[in-house]
């Protein structure tokens, strides 16, 4: 059996009934991809990249995996279209959107995955969440953690955490 790995999540959603689609992405990662040991709160975010669109909700999760990197994209990829994602244009509008963070201190690249995610260490709306359930995590190429990325971001978008809670029951 493989051994346990730690990686690190990023779940958005900005259509729909977002609270719904989140709590959906986060069941069937538990489900398809390992134990979910770390959830941050809810954030909401203006979208990047593209204005014209709903706001984003965002989460970041910790998680307990025995599934190889690109094993991980399946099935994330796998989670999204069960959920009802369609493919769209970059930055458009999602109902889901899963990415890959960190799969530990693992670089790797190939012609579908990037890990580190190449553009983490440049959006509030990653780091916001991720640095409340890892704030003191390294990153495997900057060699600055998750605050310290934070504390260096040019970024202006606000990130605003959501009363609404990330219990599945509510």
């Amino acid at each position: 059996m493989a051994e346990k790995q730690t990686i690190y999540l990023h779940t958005g959603s900005n259509l729909g009934d977002r609270f719904s689609y989140m709590a959906q992405a986060c069941e069937m990662i538990e489900k398809h991809v390992g134990k979910v040991s770390r959830k941050s709160r809810l954030y909401e975010t203006e979208a990047w990249g593209m204005k014209d669109q709903p706001d984003f909700i965002n989460q970041a999760l910790e998680v307990q995996t025995e599934l190889v990197p690109e094993e991980v994209l399946f099935h994330i990829k796998k989670i999204e279209k069960e959920i009802g994602r369609q493919e769209n244009k970059k930055w458009h509008e999602r109902i889901i959107d899963i990415d890959i963070l960190f799969y530990e201190d693992l670089k790797f690249s190939s012609e579908k995955l990037k890990i580190p995610h190449p553009h983490c260490h440049e959006r509030m709306f990653v780091l916001v969440p991720l640095m409340e359930i890892a704030g003191d995590f390294t990153h495997p190429i900057l060699d600055l953690t998750i605050e310290e990325l934070y504390l260096d971001c040019k970024d202006p978008l606000e990130v605003y955490m959501l009363d609404h809670g990330n219990d599945e029951e509510e």
